[in-house]
């Protein structure tokens, strides 16, 4: 199915004309699957490639991961920024098959057939919020799949400032489709576990242990921290403890008194101290995020990282009365990621543990699927020409 390219694309109008073909040898369209009504299936749609402007790369995808705010778009009613139709995906990793000409070399200008990591949120790099090193809530910011056209597709238009480049020797270990779930599975927890002040044996609670959790537990642990990994699910509990974290907690069934108590047990046998304690909330539920607020106690860190759009009740003045901290945290900002690749790089770090792969034609069973809680690991869907 073709559609008409000025009203379902989303780029300006002035920018409709197909690049050279010297430019792009076997490269003349971009296909992808589109959503185009809440709950509805994703719709194939083939495009010429649109000219570049300035400060942009097109990056020919080799996977995307499929993320609960995918989901949320799709199936909860979360608004996309752009109208549909939107082609949705946000981790993202590919190689740079063009940039503008504009580009210096301090603006990544020397991309051209380098492997690179697509951040999950592109902040602009001038405001004030950038410049004060909160990039991640740039508010010029830029999401695939949210403010223009994602990674569910062949190619990717995209600014080119914050593209992370993939080193090759990682290349050697790890393959770049499924390394695409760095891009938020693995980058957000990163960010949020730096900002939570987790320091050498802190007792840590990771509330959620699927996809961006079980990340966030391991990562919390290479940063010192004593883990404890809260589930409702046996097999993601399963999975957590043979990736090294020491201790594992089903929920399931277990009212608030019970929670606690064997929580402060475990927190005994680690021999961390009573207080301080870092608990991450990963799982985007009601039921997690309340639990998280429950096992706040004197001095904890709460940090919320998992979305949904269920509200909470809580008692705000037991934040006040444990002097604790509460903190979101969106994203990841793009100056991070070297530093994630470093632990991949230095072995601390893996991704196919988690990951499975899929053709991206299976896009709508496996959106089906995932909403059905069919698959313990993180899904990525790789475009057919790979």
């Amino acid at each position: 199915m073709e559609l008409s390219i000025k009203e379902e694309w989303n780029y300006p109008s002035e920018h409709f004309s197909t690049l050279a073909l010297s430019t792009f040898p076997m490269e003349q369209f971009i296909t992808s699957w589109r959503m185009t009504a809440q709950d509805a299936d994703l719709v194939q749609t083939s495009v010429p490639i649109p000219e570049l402007k300035p400060g942009e790369a097109l990056v020919k995808i080799a996977g995307c991961g499929v993320c609960h705010t995918d989901l949320g778009f799709w199936h909860d009613g979360v608004k996309t920024k752009h109208p549909l139709p939107l082609t949705l995906g946000h981790e993202i990793s590919g190689t740079v098959i063009a940039l503008t000409p504009s580009l210096s070399p301090g603006e990544r200008g020397n991309l051209v057939g380098k492997s690179v990591i697509i951040p999950a949120v592109l902040p602009c790099g001038e405001c004030d919020l950038c410049k004060s090193a909160r990039s991640n809530i740039c508010r010029n910011q830029k999401m695939p799949g949210n403010d223009f056209d994602g990674g569910f597709a062949s190619h990717i238009i995209v600014p080119a400032r914050f593209l992370c480049p993939v080193p090759e020797e990682l290349l050697h270990h790890h393959d770049l489709a499924t390394l695409s779930v760095i891009a938020d599975a693995v980058a957000t927890p990163y960010q949020a576990v730096k900002k939570s002040g987790l320091v050498r044996d802190d007792f840590v609670i990771a509330i959620g242990v699927g996809g961006v959790g079980i990340y966030g537990a391991l990562i919390a642990q290479i940063f010192g921290g004593k883990v404890l990994a809260i589930d409702i699910n046996d097999e993601r509990l399963k999975s957590a403890s043979e990736m090294g974290i020491p201790a594992t907690l089903n929920v399931a069934g277990l009212d608030l008194k019970a929670i606690k108590n064997k929580v402060r047990e475990i927190a005994e046998r680690f021999g961390t101290r009573p207080n301080g304690w870092k608990i991450f909330e990963f799982s985007g539920t009601k039921a997690g995020q309340e639990l998280a607020f429950n096992l706040m106690s004197y001095a904890s860190t709460v940090s919320i990282v998992g979305f949904t759009m269920d509200k909470i009740e809580v008692r705000l003045s037991n934040l006040m009365a444990f002097d604790a901290t509460m903190i979101g945290t969106w994203a990841c900002k793009p100056e991070l990621y070297p530093e994630i690749l470093d632990l991949f790089a230095e072995g601390k770090l893996s991704v196919e543990p988690f990951v499975q792969v899929f053709p991206l034609e299976s896009i709508n069973q496996i959106f089906h699927d995932t909403l059905a809680h069919k698959y313990t690991k993180r899904t990525v869907l790789i475009p057919n020409d790979n």
